[in-house]
């Protein structure tokens, strides 16, 4: 994987992530009530789906915006790997087989990238190593 291939990755699930955060976060209490509504019926309780509610569009712009920038890039492919798998884990308490494909590509993309991180050098963290 050459560093334009790895940028266009990159950059691709930045998007993905920084625009699912963007919109939810002005809408945030919106989209929390849309969220416990969509887990009143699975297993997990509600004193976990609430918070997670809330953290999660501002996970999601923050991981989006550093990959963006290519900014503490690993860890914040670890994080979007570990915001995917959680997500993974809910969509299949509620039996939302429709969205475990998307979810997995999601993952496999951090994989990728955190697997040939060493081809990131169109970021802001080969300014910080020089």
């Amino acid at each position: 994987m050459e560093t334009t291939s790895f940028l266009l990755l990159r950059l691709a699930i930045a998007i993905s992530m920084f625009g699912h955060g963007l919109v939810r976060l002005p809408k945030l209490t919106t989209f929390s009530n849309w969220m416990i509504g969509t887990f009143e019926n699975s297993m997990l309780p509600k004193i976990l789906v609430t918070p997670f509610s809330y953290i999660l569009p501002i996970a999601e712009f923050t991981i989006g915006l550093l990959l963006l920038l290519g900014l503490f890039t690993k860890p914040a492919l670890i994080a979007g790997a570990v915001v995917m798998l959680a997500l993974l884990f809910g969509t299949s308490m509620i039996e939302n087989w429709e969205a475990v494909p998307s979810q997995l590509i999601h993952i496999a993309f951090f994989a990728l990238l955190l697997h040939f991180a060493a081809y990131n050098s169109w970021a802001i963290d080969t300014l910080i190593k020089k």
